[in-house]
């Protein structure tokens, strides 16, 4: 399987009335095809291991329960082979540092995830590791798949 790409062209004014420089230019943009959950990501790992898929599904289930604990205790979270998470926080700035308060200036937190990679010895290129190896593949060309951003 490819990963899938349409085309569409860059058309984009800013809220000040200005033009990208990239106006004009064709650009790919992944597409997905659907949605994998944790229930169809058990059934196929049981059909590519040992264990049923109820004892994945409650694996999957307790991973999220512990990457969550793990987070909010301000660890970061490292998956071998898929990356690592964090957690990161919205702010406004305060002027001064005894104007800081969490309640005014913190507005919210979010998750930061850095894809896992490997580096060529040879020319020191990063690879993401869920990536590598990737093949492409252009969605069949129609008036409906070409967009304008």
């Amino acid at each position: 399987m490819s990963v899938l790409f349409k085309l569409y062209q860059m058309n984009r004014t800013f809220k000040d009335g200005r033009q990208d420089n990239s106006n004009g230019k064709w650009y790919a943009r992944a597409i997905n095809v659907g949605t994998v959950e944790t229930n169809d990501l058990a059934e196929i790992i049981q059909r590519n291991c040992s264990m049923k898929k109820s004892d994945v599904q409650a694996v999957l289930t307790e991973l999220t329960e512990v990457m969550t604990q793990k987070l909010q205790d301000s660890y970061a979270v490292k998956l071998n082979g898929l990356g690592t998470f964090k957690i990161g926080l919205k702010c406004k700035g305060a002027t001064d540092l005894d104007e800081f308060t969490v309640s005014e200036n913190i507005c919210g937190g979010r998750i930061n995830f850095l894809p896992a990679y490997t580096v060529d010895s040879a020319t020191g290129h990063r690879t993401q590791a869920l990536i590598s190896g990737m093949k492409l593949a252009e969605t069949a060309k129609n008036d409906v798949g070409i967009e304008k951003a």
